[in-house]
């Protein structure tokens, strides 16, 4: 596959066409809403953030999602209790938002502030990092949750790709995910203080902007953490649209982005948590065992819109060679791969 590097311009023509296909490793195409060729209830936008800490107390996690789909929005709070084994996902539906969550059209400016039903979610840009605070007083049965986390961003490369859609011009894709954001902060939960320190705690935030066919399945894997003392992580996915200019497949190690071709996920048939991944790439740069932990599996139904989810957290093991022919040795990276459908 000959993959594209993008170059600097508007992300849509004037008649709201994705201007070109490919990939970089910063945000050098322009999202403009206002150039969108579709109904207000067709465009896709949403900020997610993930942070694992893996430390002495051992695995832990949340997960925030702040999406407005068009004809429904959705706030999204999940705690990851990856010692124990469990978690508790909540999610709250906004019907039509239509744009009016605000979400930014850059990855690296604005800031999103949202409340709807008691739940509050914001995350706010301050110089090098980015401040998430979330509160949900009814949170597990009336636990409650609140708390603040500030996610540090180095000056690094990050996995950026605008990607088409066959037989359906004014579909576009145009997604950023930005590994290895070293977290510090303390959510409560009931009562429960969960402590991410930088030295062990890690974020991925995935930024998302575009126009989908109705009906998709994709499959994303995420891991971000420390390989012999350096901040190393990947992201790989596939799925979904034409990928012929470009994939997602990307390593980080100490900031630099090392681009892949693509990567294959080898599921059991029958189980998500029950058995271990694979993976493997036709460049054989990525090699990679995934031994399950928990399925944080979900179905959101509301009507015309249906997301059936399986995101699964555990740890990798494997081997990766980076872009001089460099191979590192993995073990035991904590991180997800997931099997998603959307009907939106």
């Amino acid at each position: 596959m000959r993959q594209r590097r993008l170059a600097p311009g508007p992300l849509l023509d004037d008649d709201g066409v994705l201007a070109e296909a490919g990939w970089s490793t910063s945000e050098v195409r322009t999202y403009d809403r206002q150039r969108v060729a579709a109904p207000r209830f067709r465009i896709k936008e949403w900020d997610y953030y993930c942070v694992l800490s893996d430390g002495e107390d051992g695995p832990f996690g949340i997960a925030l999602t702040v999406a407005d789909n068009g004809y429904v929005g959705l706030l999204g709070v999940s705690v990851l209790d990856l010692a124990g084994r469990s978690e508790t996902t909540e999610n709250a539906l906004v019907p039509f938002p239509l744009g009016r969550m605000r979400l930014p059209g850059t990855a690296d400016g604005g800031d999103v502030v949202v409340h709807h039903g008691g739940l509050r979610i914001e995350y706010h840009h301050e110089g090098r990092s980015r401040r998430l605070v979330v509160a949900h007083p009814r949170f597990g049965g009336g636990r409650g949750l609140s708390g603040e986390l500030v996610l540090t961003q180095p000056s690094d490369d990050r996995m950026v790709v605008a990607t088409p859609f066959p037989r359906a011009p004014k579909a576009f894709y145009y997604n950023q995910k930005i590994n290895c954001l070293p977290a510090r902060g303390t959510i409560t939960v009931g009562g429960r203080e969960l402590v991410f320190d930088p030295a062990t705690a890690f974020g991925v935030f995935d930024w998302g902007r575009g126009v989908w066919t109705y009906d998709n399945t994709w499959y994303w894997g995420s891991a971000s953490g420390i390989h012999e003392g350096v901040r190393f992580g990947f992201n790989i996915g596939h799925g979904f649209g034409d990928t012929t200019a470009a994939s997602e497949n990307m390593l980080f190690h100490d900031g630099v982005a090392h681009k892949l071709d693509r990567v294959h996920f080898h599921l059991s048939r029958d189980t998500y948590d029950g058995a271990p991944w694979r993976f493997t790439s036709n460049d054989e740069r990525f090699e990679m065992e995934f031994e399950p932990i928990l399925d944080r599996a979900a179905d959101v139904n509301a009507l015309l819109v249906r997301s059936t989810q399986h995101q699964v957290f555990g740890r990798f093991t494997g081997s990766v060679v980076l872009d001089d022919g460099t191979r590192l040795e993995i073990e035991n990276l904590l991180g997800f791969a997931e099997e998603v459908r959307n009907r939106w």
